[in-house]
């Protein structure tokens, strides 16, 4: 019911006096403003653009088309242990949508170099965080690759070809997952497209990521309403 909530709100947006919300949840994909001097993440911009550092969007963000406004959740750092505590507290009133990102500080911490059942594990736990997850449509973005497929720039301990292989098998379970609760944004694809000022401290959205991030966040909120 959430979700065809969201998608009726989108669909008629003069209409609509109420707020319609975004909240976040997930790591530093999301929760990435300390990473840039103006503390800005995709959530700002996919509700208020910031005109002076990104004219292109001007006019383009939610609140330019109906009420809206965001609750930041995302936690820099977390990976899919941490989601329960990232909704405490939390009360859903009127229409949402939840755009998650998760996966690439477990792989960072060992799930890189899974050869058992860790990565079902981690489906486990994901599945049941968006069970539990009182939101619909929830967005769910894959795992990028900062190092643009490339061996040499390979960061981690595991080897390059065991690590992209888990890599592809936590990008697969999100993938199937977001079918499920709302939809994928293809943050893996679309970085591929871009260039290392995408990137700080290795692995970081730079501030031109986070309005990367944006951009695949808030194309797919406004086709979900399509």
């Amino acid at each position: 019911m959430a979700a065809v909530a969201a998608a009726r709100y989108l669909r008629t947006p003069k209409e609509r006096t109420d707020m319609f919300t975004v909240y976040t949840f997930g790591d530093s994909i999301l929760d990435c403003g300390r990473y840039n001097p103006y503390n800005i993440h995709p959530a700002q911009l996919i509700v208020h653009n910031n005109d002076t550092h990104f004219p292109e969007f001007k006019g383009q963000d939610l609140s330019s088309r109906f009420p809206a406004t965001y609750e930041h959740r995302a936690v820099d750092g977390a990976t899919v242990d941490d989601l329960p505590s990232q909704t405490r507290g939390l009360t859903v009133d009127g229409p949402a949508v939840a755009l998650l990102t998760i996966g690439g500080n477990d792989l960072i911490r060992g799930l890189s170099a899974d050869t058992g059942p860790a990565v079902e594990a981690f489906e486990q736990k994901l599945d049941r965080f968006l069970q539990s997850l009182p939101i619909r449509p929830v967005l769910l973005g894959t795992v990028y690759d900062p190092t643009f497929g490339d061996d040499r720039q390979n960061f981690l301990s595991t080897p390059a070809g065991i690590a992209r292989r888990n890599h592809k098998r936590v990008n697969t379970v999100i993938t199937q997952l977001g079918e499920r609760y709302g939809g994928t944004v293809d943050l893996h694809a679309h970085f591929l497209s871009g260039d290392p000022s995408w990137f700080t401290s290795v692995i970081e959205p730079s501030l031109t990521g986070a309005s990367e991030v944006r951009r695949a966040f808030l194309h797919a909120i406004l086709a979900s309403g399509s």
